[in-house]
């Protein structure tokens, strides 16, 4: 994940945390996301939790395209705006012009990194940064499956409902899992209250 400033890494936590917005929906549709206008009903009934947390965050607007030639997947990039509005013709044209530039240039740094520096980056290419905040947030779902007694889905699940119940990043919670200063705790088992 590459972020341009403070409200693009939140809108991008904000989404990894949520498992909801367009940033997701563009990556399950392969096309672009555009919602306009994130004060009207139709992005709330959409992204119900995703909607007001952006709007606090500073986005009024935003637009997502998915990095993709053919098959192959290289990400999204997401813009956003301050205020309300569609991107007319000669952005939106120029926003696709971006995407397929931006995927061309993903999939040619990631050539030339396996080709060069394989050593130094992450699984399948991907910077070490990248590759190690994935890791540690894997590393703690897998924690999290024996901690609780679930499955991997719904340990997910409950890591990312704790970040979001307790306004926490993601990733610094993955780690305060990993570094064992967090601890969840399975939830009761409700036949134990008195009731059989």
């Amino acid at each position: 994940m590459r972020v341009t400033d403070e409200v693009s890494g939140l809108l991008a936590e904000l989404q990894m945390t949520l498992g909801e917005g367009p940033g997701p929906d563009a990556v399950a549709s392969g096309g672009p996301v555009l919602a306009s206008d994130l004060g009207e009903g139709e992005a709330a009934r959409r992204w119900p939790v995703f909607t007001p947390a952006a709007r606090q965050a500073g986005a009024a607007a935003i637009f997502v395209f998915p990095l993709r030639i053919g098959v192959i997947r290289a990400g999204v990039m997401g813009l956003y705006r301050e205020r309300p509005g569609p991107l007319n013709g000669s952005y939106l044209g120029d926003a696709l012009v971006f995407a397929d530039t931006a995927t061309l240039l993903l999939l040619d740094a990631q050539d030339q990194a396996a080709g060069e520096a394989a050593a130094r980056s992450g699984p399948g290419g991907q910077p070490t940064d990248l590759a190690l905040h994935r890791a540690e947030i894997d590393q703690a779902t897998g924690m999290l499956t024996e901690q609780l007694g679930v499955g991997i889905a719904e340990a997910f699940i409950r890591l990312r409902a704790y970040a979001y119940a307790h306004d926490r990043r993601l990733s610094d919670l993955a780690r305060d899992i990993v570094e064992r200063r967090l601890r969840l705790l399975p939830d009761p088992d409700p036949r134990q209250d008195g009731q059989a």
